[in-house]
């Protein structure tokens, strides 16, 4: 993604993991931790994918060192999928080793439509074990599909109009008992084809609390 992101390898449950780790760029200091994790790994989704990509932009914007890394059986990741819960139990590792290369780091979790159920489970466990995570950023989340767990109130939701994969209506359907708002991104279909640079303003602005100024070139 930039000259600041390097590979790396680390154990998981189910064998060898292979990541990505993305520092802030000009040498400024980390203002936190965001682990973001990417789409179905049986339907082609990789750490790669370019909402995923994205949204590792973003957070990289913001001043967070961003680990992303390739589910079970995904490019040089060892194992085969295990629907979401054998992949939760590794992004659980990464948190552990991002913690302790940056300790007293805040962490942020992120995902695109699996990955969002990946993080949502994430999130609820650590709550569950007295060390709750800063916020999530979910970008075509998966409900209606997968069995989202409940999420904080300030989580960013963003979604697309006109997504396919999973209706907006089903999104609405599990944010409304939660009273979690959602950002609907019009014209937008589940990869956000040409809209890429609406995920970046929305996580960015609603990150920081700032109202956005103008569209942002970089549409990936």
């Amino acid at each position: 993604m930039n000259k600041n992101t390097k590979h790396f390898t680390m154990q998981g449950h189910a064998g060898s993991m292979e990541g990505l780790i993305d520092m802030p760029l000009d040498g400024r200091k980390p203002r936190g931790i965001a682990l973001v994790a990417h789409p179905h790994p049986l339907y082609g989704g990789t750490m790669e994918n370019k909402v995923t990509q994205t949204l590792a932009r973003a957070f990289v914007a913001l001043d967070y060192v961003v680990a992303r890394i390739n589910f079970r059986g995904v490019g040089q990741s060892e194992g085969t999928h295990d629907r979401g819960h054998g992949e939760t139990d590794d992004m659980e590792l990464v948190y552990r080793h991002m913690v302790e290369q940056f300790p007293e780091l805040p962490v942020a979790l992120a995902g695109f439509s699996f990955g969002t159920y990946v993080q949502s489970q994430l999130a609820q466990r650590l709550a569950a074990q007295g060390t709750p995570v800063e916020r999530l950023a979910l970008v075509g989340s998966a409900a209606g599909k997968w069995q989202m767990a409940d999420i904080p109130a300030d989580t960013i939701l963003i979604h697309g109009e006109n997504d396919d994969t999973i209706p907006v209506q089903a999104v609405f359907d599990w944010a409304r008992p939660q009273d979690v708002p959602v950002v609907v991104i019009p014209g937008a279909d589940h990869f956000f084809h040409r809209k890429l640079g609406h995920i970046k303003q929305w996580v960015i602005a609603l990150w920081l609390g700032k109202q956005l100024q103008k569209d942002d070139p970089e549409e990936g």
